[in-house]
């Protein structure tokens, strides 16, 4: 069994939370655009606000279409507050280069974000639940979900599964060099542009008694962009 979809939408946005006020030209809202950032990111923020507090969880994830699949402890206190709010709120950011300028103040990232609202359900269904989580593992390290033990019925009960659905959503993204004000491009002695930034893997590491090969999928590991 697959995790569950939503059908596509071919945009997401904009919505009355997500539609992008400041620098409209930078705002996205195709679900292509949001796919690709979400299936490159490897981290989520969940955000949510309860009676006393207002919590926001780093977190892996997967998606599967318009929804989001997230993980923890049973008793995981923000998971169990996006489930019983009417909406909760989910971001994804990749930093793509530092935007050096002449003047402090145009200095800046390259960046793509995703900003999501919608409403998240705990999963209790065990097939789809074990589906979610290997969906995750495959999402961290594709190739992996096949060649790795699946989830026990008891590491199963002690896993919190969230569900979440896209409702809106919006990107944002920023690219190109700086933007200086006119009486600064002349400055002498001032360097400006980009430094790009990449993640990359370093050499595989075996754990002790592991006499397995490498495989290629950690190996050659790389980020879909």
């Amino acid at each position: 069994m697959s995790p569950s979809s939503h059908e596509p939408r071919s945009t997401l946005g904009p919505g009355p939370r997500t539609k992008v006020r400041r620098l409209p030209e930078r705002g996205r809202y195709d679900s292509e655009t949001v796919h690709a950032i979400l299936d490159e990111g490897w981290v989520c923020h969940l955000a949510v606000s309860s009676e006393d507090r207002a919590t926001i969880l780093p977190t892996v994830y997967a998606r599967s279409g318009d929804v989001l699949y997230m993980h923890g402890a049973p008793a995981n206190n923000a998971l169990r507050s996006a489930e019983v709010a009417s909406e909760a709120c989910v971001t994804v950011t990749l930093v793509d280069a530092i935007v050096v300028a002449r003047s402090a103040f145009h200095h800046s990232v390259n960046y793509r974000c995703v900003v999501m609202y919608g409403p998240a359900s705990q999963v209790t269904d065990p097939e789809e639940k074990e589906a979610a989580l290997l969906a995750i593992v495959e999402h961290v390290l594709p190739g992996r979900a096949g060649d790795t033990r699946p989830p026990s019925p008891e590491e199963l009960r002690a896993t919190r599964v969230t569900k979440f659905v896209i409702a809106e959503a919006s990107a944002k993204v920023r690219m190109g060099g700086p933007n200086d004000d006119p009486e600064d491009l002349g400055l002498e002695g001032v360097w400006a542009g980009q430094l790009p930034l990449n993640v990359v893997h370093g050499v595989p590491v075996a754990d002790p008694g592991v006499l397995a090969p490498v495989p290629a999928y950690v190996d050659n590991y790389g980020r879909r962009r």
